[in-house]
């Protein structure tokens, strides 16, 4: 399940990117909720009552406040709604999907051949049609050129 998360989050698909944001605008309301009531008051605890957040301020002016507390809330923010999006939209559109091939007597399609295994194909392939063919002949023909020079003397 979860590799299949990471596998959606790492992915450039882009309908499924429109899905996430569309569906995800409409989940900010509650994980905003959610995060500003229950998750930012945990981060705020870690500051006293003055600050903002965890966070530091660079020079006496108000302004220079780096509050990390709502970058944490963001990623948070973040990282549910991906979550939400794709564990009950994605996943249950695929298994759907993947039904319905089966249904139709389609096979999950194969990985492809890495580089590694084609090459040996080949090699193997190769040295089999060595064994088969004599060493003047390349496409089976058996004529031999006596003088090397690929000309056929008539």
């Amino acid at each position: 399940m979860l590799k299949g998360f990471k596998d959606f989050i790492l992915r450039g698909n882009v309908i499924e990117l429109a899905v996430a944001v569309i569906i995800g605008s409409a989940f900010t309301a509650i994980v905003t909720a959610v995060t500003d009531s229950l998750i930012q008051p945990l981060i705020n605890s870690f500051g006293s009552a003055e600050v903002k957040g965890l966070g530091f301020q660079i020079t006496d002016n108000e302004s220079t406040f780096m509050d990390f507390g709502a970058v944490i809330t963001a990623a948070l923010n973040f990282l549910i709604i991906a979550a939400v999006v794709y564990f009950l939209i994605v996943m249950p559109i695929n298994k759907i999907t993947e039904a319905a091939k089966r249904r139709q007597g389609v096979d999950p399609e194969e990985p492809a051949p890495t580089t590694e295994q084609l090459l040996t194909e080949i090699r193997d392939l190769m040295e089999a049609q060595k064994a088969t063919t004599s060493p003047n002949s390349i496409t089976g023909n058996t004529t031999v050129d006596p003088d090397s020079t690929g000309r056929h003397q008539a």
